[in-house]
């Protein structure tokens, strides 16, 4: 009876401490997920997050790897199509969205933005000998060239006219005609132009005014908002201790976020 006692007794301790261990595990692995901060991205569109020897790379991870040691977390950077981004972070395959989308109105009825952490828009760039085009207001006239069926078409046509717009089918193709004369300027992307500088692909230079202005920020869910906070007080953090402006001059060699100012 002591013996059989024992064992029942051991087997109800066993199996208690079975019990105990799994919640533990349990409880461990959810600790675990909170301190990950698993940011998603498209993967595809270099330089910001891109697949370099099959690991994520560019501006974008390295600033979610900067907010994530603010805000004591792991970083996580994931890949998603882009065209789904929005529906897996609604269905929380991921915490935030951290792969350079604009804040747009339709956006922002159905996710919460952080503050930017940087800004794009349209750009005016010239060769870099080029003194004759330093504003819009010197293009009239001039041959530009563009990306066709882009938006940085109608803006060409705004300022010189419909028959000195010469279309192309990349921005780098139509950035490569500028030291050599065929164009006078090229409409792109402010990000295109500022890493072919950067790169030194071509002699060519910024001018102007940026032409239309676009915040790219980091995307949580509406009801995320002690999240959103931290994500703000980290980027706070970062900017001010200088964590930013050294992720960004290492990939486009300037601050990008002081061309918003």
């Amino acid at each position: 009876m002591k013996k059989k006692g024992f064992g029942v007794v051991l087997s109800t301790m066993l199996l208690g401490s079975m019990v105990l261990s799994a919640c533990g595990a349990e409880k461990t692995t959810g600790q675990a997920s909170k301190k990950e901060f698993n940011y998603a991205m498209s993967g595809l569109y270099k330089p910001f997050n891109f697949k370099e020897d099959g690991k994520l790379a560019g501006f974008d991870v390295e600033i979610g790897k900067a907010l994530s040691k603010k805000m004591g977390m792991k970083a996580v950077p994931v890949t998603n199509p882009w065209e789904t981004i929005v529906q897996g972070l609604l269905s929380k395959k991921y915490n935030a969205i951290l792969g350079s989308m604009t804040i747009t109105e339709e956006r922002s009825k159905v996710v919460a933005f952080t503050n930017p952490y940087y800004v794009s828009g349209s750009q005016i760039f010239v060769a870099k000998n080029n003194q004759e085009i330093k504003s819009a207001e010197d293009l009239k006239g001039k041959k530009i060239g563009v990306v066709k069926a882009s938006p940085y078409k109608d803006l060409a046509i705004k300022y010189t006219g419909k028959e000195n717009v010469v279309d192309y089918d990349s921005d780098l193709t139509a950035i490569m005609d500028l030291p050599t004369g065929r164009l006078d300027a090229v409409i792109t992307d402010q990000m295109v132009g500022f890493r072919v500088i950067k790169e030194g692909k071509a002699k060519i230079k910024d001018v102007g005014e940026p032409l239309t202005h676009d915040d790219q920020a980091i995307a949580v869910r509406k009801e995320d908002k002690e999240l959103k906070g931290k994500i703000n007080k980290a980027l706070e953090e970062i900017i001010k201790d200088g964590t930013y402006e050294k992720i960004s001059e290492k990939w486009f060699g300037r601050n990008i976020l002081d061309e918003k100012k």
